[in-house]
This record gives structure tokens, C-alpha cells and sequence, in this order.
């Protein structure tokens, strides 16, 4: 629902997260990326953390977003430190970030 809230679109985010959650590609935050894009959401205003750890390792926890209007933000995460799909709608950072911290570039 592009006109809708982030609150409205939350059921959404987080259906399309659990679909790829429910695959093989569970860890790997392009396919989070790509699914959302897939189901209307804007690439362009969207973050995803990174799927390793510094020394190669799989995350234990993997986050993407998506900015919502001038001050939301739809905030996924996964991965072993969760064990399942967490989404909440959350006020956006400084600058119109969501997520804290470095995150991948989405150049693909």
C-alpha cells in the first residue's frame, strides 16, 4: 500500500521476510532485498546488513529496512540470534537512515 502508513504495510514486510526465511536462502540478505523489491517496496529506500562476519563466519543476525515517509522506517531482522522473523516500524535515524552502524551497499 504505497499511500498507506508503515504500521498499514507492516503485515506485508513481514509476510515477504518469512517467505524467504521459510527458504534455503534464509541468510542472505540479498534475497530480503530482492523479495521486497519484488513485493512494490522502493530499493532506493531500503539498507541491509551484511550476511558475514568479519572473519567469514555467517551473521548471527541479519537486518534490513526500508525508509517509510520523512520519519519511518520498516526494520526486519533474522538469523541464528533470533531464530525467527522479528518486524517492527521504528522512527528513522539521522540523516533518513534505519539501520546503525555500516551497511552493504544495495548495487546490484
Amino acid at each position: 500500500m504505497p499511500d498507506g502508513t508503515a504500521e498499514e504495510n507492516l503485515p506485508v514486510f513481514t509476510a515477504v521476510a518469512e517467505r524467504v526465511w521459510a527458504t534455503d536462502q534464509r541468510g542472505a540478505g540479498r534475497a530480503y532485498i530482492d523479495a521486497l523489491v519484488t513485493a512494490g517496496f522502493d530499493r532506493k529506500a531500503m539498507q541491509v546488513t551484511q550476511d558475514q562476519s568479519t572473519v567469514g563466519n555467517p551473521a548471527e543476525s541479519l537486518q534490513f529496512s526500508v525508509r517509510w515517509g520523512d520519519d519511518e522506517c520498516l526494520v526486519g531482522q533474522v538469523g541464528p540470534s533470533t531464530g525467527r522473523v522479528v518486524t517492527v516500524v521504528m522512527p528513522q535515524l539521522a540523516e533518513g537512515r534505519c539501520l546503525v552502524g555500516t551497511t552493504r551497499p544495495i548495487d546490484w
